[in-house]
C-alpha cells in the first residue's frame, strides 16, 4: 500500500461530529493533552484516542510526546482543501440561485 492510500481524506475526518468538536476544542489552545481533551466529551479516552488517530491520520492534528502523555495541536491547514470545495459550490449555488435554476435540486 502506498503513502497516499495511508492517508485518510480530510472530508472523512470531519463527517463525525465528535471529530468536529475536537478540531473546535483544539483551534481554542495550542496544544493539549489526552488528560485535558477527555473531560470535554460524554466517553471515555480510548474513544477519544480513537477520534484523534483518524485526525491525525487526516494530519488536522499533531501529536508529540512529553514525558509518558502525548499532547495534541490542531494542524488547520488541510481544512484548505475543504474551504476550497465549499467555494467552488457557493459560486455555483450563487450563479444558479441567480438564474432561478436551484429550485427543487438537490
Amino acid at each position: 500500500m502506498n503513502q497516499a492510500a495511508q492517508i485518510r481524506d480530510v472530508f472523512d475526518a470531519i463527517a463525525d461530529p465528535t471529530r468536529r468538536r475536537l478540531i473546535h476544542l483544539l483551534s481554542d489552545v495550542d496544544e493539549l493533552s489526552l488528560h485535558e481533551i477527555t473531560p470535554h466529551f460524554p466517553m471515555g479516552r480510548t474513544a477519544v484516542s480513537k477520534h484523534l488517530t483518524i485526525l491525525k491520520e487526516a494530519s488536522l492534528v499533531h501529536d508529540r510526546k512529553v514525558g509518558r502523555e502525548t499532547r495534541y495541536k490542531l494542524n488547520a491547514s488541510p481544512l484548505k482543501e475543504v474551504e476550497d470545495w465549499v467555494a467552488f459550490y457557493r459560486k455555483y449555488w450563487n450563479n444558479n440561485m441567480m438564474r432561478g435554476d436551484f429550485e427543487g435540486r438537490l
